[in-house]
């Protein structure tokens, strides 16, 4: 049983692979957290709750003798009754007043695990042997019942948390605060580590030791961004890919989200995670609910490579669903850096017929197709084909690629509304928009209210018609600018503080709807690159356009960055041009090829224009999409050599569940005169022997112990794809 209560000392223990959780109901009906970290036999742990003295200062709480809320590691740490860290939870009663207090009033264990009503969340299959731990807190005064949700996977290190606010009392009250998951740490002996970023550098990794000051990692601009990601871990210091304890925390959410931290003078940590409570207010009446996005928890005392990979497993294999979950991905051609705007029905066909010469499987048409699009400043929202520029329709097309032996993709953005449209002509009050102040604009477009279900029904019935009318197979779904003046003209005043919550929730129903009725089209995500990288949109699209910089040097950083969280099968990887159309950088048509390789691989470029010799490397990349295709998407990565640490060399590793097989990439970032490179392998079966493709054998040992000279007269943009293979004895 993955999840136990003890009776007598009122203490749950959550046993999750090799991990434990434990905390406990103390007397006067406070959650108090008591240990997370490798498993554990024992259950009561009321021996580890500090001692501590305290003073008038940090006062009691009220009606509990001498429990003080700032000196206690709390579960759910609620905001105004004594506890001055960073709150998980804020409730403003009728009376105006914000302190809220919770107390314990019972719990339930129930098999399998729960769902989140309109968001995305991890799920597991009853043979996973899932628990879910429902504790029940209340607060007397505004009759908040607080549902504090625990998903527990006996096989996998892994946690997951939520909260549901419910109104049970008999007058309403507003949320100020709502977290998903808080935890308090007993040391702050940890650096924290999150991905940061901007537009073409996205989730490059940070990390620094805990200091004592509060610190939040966060988003306010509508979606999840470039700038951070809905993802944090603490780390021992000195933790490293394969040794010391790391703690991972995941928001699988993709709108404005805080993740906090605080250091108090007993050098104790606390972590909250959840919606930003900046510009946020949720008002309940009695009976209603309120559910907070999910959390994940992932432990690992066996470094930060082991925590990757359990988050690696568990969203690859419980959070992606439907049919393109574990569906071999298509080989695809996007005609965006090929063309931009200026392509027409014939251009894009000289593309495909190339693309089935060289074994290319999928043509995507990107931003241009509909409306009257011919630049950035016109027709969002006009989902309607253009046929000045694809003359005979967008079904003539699609059947002409068909006929090639493609499939046929396409983009949208859904979300935006250009001024210059017939949509905003006919409905100029489906935008955003604060009464009275001006829009701002945004790559010449406003965005949407998708809180509003008329909005939603428009996109829905415009975009099924597209999808309906001819074969298409791949949607492309981006969004290519943040929100402003968030106001919705359907909601009254003291509501308006909900939008950006209510536009998420909108977003997620649109999703659900057209991944339903359309379960055959792979979708993809896409935000200007990896703005909305985040956990929830793999929920509904399982792979993600991960930057718009495409160059093979500078991606190195933003897929290993990317790489602590998401599984090589949500990280789109493209070959583009050289020079690259990002950074002028040259680079071989190789080395494009093999960091491409680290995940769902295609091209972005315009094939007609390749020479014989770039179309024999074409072909040769194909066959190795296909030869390496399971051991990257399906096996285990190790990160080798990072580009965040050393300016010259990266370098990681794939290698199959059986440990039979692995692939290891090695990229010259920066050539240094006379620098010697070895590079151990990591994850092979010791005992196994190993043929690499060129004919040399070396034992797994070896491999991982004395490792592989790979000095060469290497230059700037160089690199190396070493394949291996167990022999048969």
């Amino acid at each position: 049983m993955p999840i136990l209560f003890d009776s007598q000392t009122k203490t749950f223990r959550l046993d999750a692979g090799t991990s434990s959780y434990v905390f406990c109901v103390d007397p006067n009906g406070f959650l108090l957290h008591l240990y997370y970290g490798a498993k554990i036999s024992d259950t009561d742990l009321s021996y580890l709750l500090p001692a501590g003295s305290w003073s008038s200062f940090s006062p009691c709480a009220a009606d509990a003798g001498s429990f003080c809320f700032d000196n206690f590691p709390l579960e759910y740490p609620a905001y105004g009754a004594g506890d001055y860290r960073v709150a998980a939870l804020s409730i403003q009663g009728e009376n105006g007043c914000a302190s809220t207090l919770i107390r314990y009033k019972g719990h339930a264990i129930r098999q399998g695990k729960y769902a989140l009503a309109g968001l995305p969340a991890v799920y597991a299959a009853p043979e996973e042997g899932v628990e879910t731990l429902d504790v029940t807190m209340e607060d007397s005064l505004t009759g908040a019942e607080v549902h504090l949700l625990y998903g527990v996977f006996p096989d996998r290190n892994v946690i997951t948390r939520a909260a549901v606010v419910k109104n049970a009392g008999s007058a309403p009250f507003s949320i100020l605060k709502a977290a998903s998951a808080a935890m308090d740490f007993p040391t702050m002996d940890y650096d924290l580590i999150h991905l940061y970023g901007m537009w073409a550098q996205e989730r490059w990794i940070s990390r620094e030791p805990l200091t004592h000051d509060t610190r939040t990692v966060g988003s306010l601009r509508g979606s999840s961004s470039h700038n951070h990601n809905p993802f944090a871990a603490l780390v021992s210091r000195g933790a490293d890919e394969d040794h010391g304890e790391a703690y991972g925390f995941s928001l699988i959410y993709s709108g404005n989200f805080a993740i906090e931290t605080e250091c108090d003078p007993y050098d104790s940590a606390r972590l909250v995670m959840g919606i930003h409570p900046t510009d946020f207010r949720w008002n309940l009446a009695p009976g209603e609910s309120f559910t907070t996005p999910e959390a994940v928890l992932v432990y690992s005392d066996e470094g930060i490579g082991a925590m990757s990979r359990t988050f690696h497993k568990l969203y690859r294999y419980n959070l992606c669903r439907g049919e393109w979950k574990e569906k071999k991905r298509p080989i695809l051609v996007n005609n965006w850096e090929a063309t931009y705007f200026d392509f027409d029905e014939e251009k894009l066909y000289a593309i495909a017929r190339d693309a089935a010469d060289l074994g290319i499987e999928m043509l995507v048409m990107d931003d241009g197709w509909f409306g009257k699009r011919n630049a950035d400043n016109s027709s969002l929202g006009d989902w309607y084909v253009n046929e000045g520029k694809l003359k005979g329709g967008l079904k003539a097309l699609v059947d002409r690629v068909n006929g090639l032996g493609l499939k046929f993709g396409i983009w949208f953005e859904p979300e935006m509304i250009s001024p210059d449209s017939d949509l905003y002509r006919a409905h100029p009050e489906w935008c955003l928009r604060a009464p009275g102040r001006e829009m701002s604009l945004g790559r010449s477009q406003y965005v949407l209210d998708m809180t509003r279900a008329d909005v939603r029904q428009n996109l829905f019935e415009q975009m099924s018609a597209i999808l309906s009318g001819a074969n298409i197979a791949y949607v492309k779904w981006d969004f290519n600018r943040n929100l402003t003046e968030a106001g919705s003209a359907l909601l009254p005043a003291e509501r308006q503080q909900e939008v950006f919550h209510r536009y998420v929730l909108g977003l997620y129903e649109l999703l659900e709807r057209l991944t339903s009725a359309f379960p055959h089209v792979l979708f993809e995500g896409c935000s200007g690159g990896g703005g909305r990288f985040d956990p929830a949109m793999l929920y509904y699209s399982p792979q993600i356009w991960t930057s718009d910089d495409t160059d093979a040097v500078e991606r190195c950083r933003i897929q290993y960055g990317t790489s602590l969280v998401y599984p090589a099968s949500s990280i789109s990887a493209h070959v583009s041009a050289s020079p690259n159309h990002q950074t002028g950088r040259s680079t071989s048509f190789e080395t494009r090829g093999n960091v491409a390789m680290a995940g769902a691989f295609g091209y972005e470029l315009d094939l007609t224009k390749l020479t014989a010799e770039e179309k024999e490397l074409v072909r040769k990349q194909v066959a190795q999409y296909h030869a390496y295709y399971d051991v990257i998407q399906n096996g285990d990565l190790y990160r080798l050599i990072s580009p965040f640490e050393n300016e010259n060399v990266c370098a990681w590793e794939y290698v199959s569940a059986d440990k039979r097989e692995a692939l290891l990439t090695f990229v010259v970032r920066r050539c240094k005169v006379n620098f010697a490179s070895f590079v151990r392998m990591k994850g092979l079966d010791p005992n196994k022997r190993y043929r690499e493709d060129s004919g040399r054998v070396y034992s797994g040992d070896t491999l991982m112990n004395a490792g592989l000279n790979l000095t060469r007269g290497w230059r700037d943009g160089d690199s190396l794809l070493l394949h291996f293979r167990e022999i048969e004895e």
